[in-house]
């Protein structure tokens, strides 16, 4: 009889993360310290599971994009795994929810190692409402190269269409586990 079991990746943050603004391009918005996937955990047919959760504050209708990444302990963003669209956000919201959750399998491992999976983020359209949407957004972009002999970071990533100091985007709630 085999035995299967979940397991949560630490370390864990030991706080909310830091309100991020003023940026365009892709940035880790991770609270500390980044879960790390050990060198040599993930075989096939692993499950890893990945949630994320917290707030954001606009001025305008911007743009935002949330999604999860594979990288270096560092928080170096070398890979994402799943991401939203640009999608347009609510005028002048004040402290509006979001909530991620993507979950794959490791189909290959190796150094050309691979992984399936997809997820949705759930995007706050006021205080008490949200808007469903697919990550990633398209069936290509389902399956994620992985080298699995190297241990990596798994991290929160975000892309705000304007910067601006409003423009706000908060983790309260990052968490990973594997089931073997």
């Amino acid at each position: 009889m085999d035995l299967y079991l979940v397991e949560p990746v630490g370390p864990f943050p030991v706080a909310i993360g830091n309100a991020f603004n003023t940026f365009t391009t892709r940035q880790d918005i991770s609270p500390s310290p980044l879960p790390i996937i050990g060198a040599g955990k993930l075989r096939a047919q692993s499950q890893i599971e990945i949630d994320a959760r917290g707030e954001f504050s606009t001025t305008g209708t911007p743009t935002l994009s949330i999604g999860v990444y594979l990288g270096t302990q560092a928080a170096a963003i070398t890979q994402v795994i799943a991401e939203s669209g640009a999608i347009t956000t609510g005028s002048g919201a004040a402290a509006w929810p979001w909530e991620l959750h993507w979950e794959g399998i490791v189909t290959g491992t190796g150094t050309s190692g691979s992984m399936t999976g997809c997820g949705t983020l759930q995007l706050g359209t006021s205080l008490t409402a949200y808007s469903t949407n697919p990550i990633p957004t398209t069936a290509a972009a389902r399956v994620v190269a992985i080298d699995t002999t190297i241990a990596r970071a798994i991290g929160v990533c975000a892309t705000w269409g304007t910067s601006s100091a409003s423009n706000t985007l908060k983790v309260y709630k990052h968490s990973v586990s594997i089931r073997n």
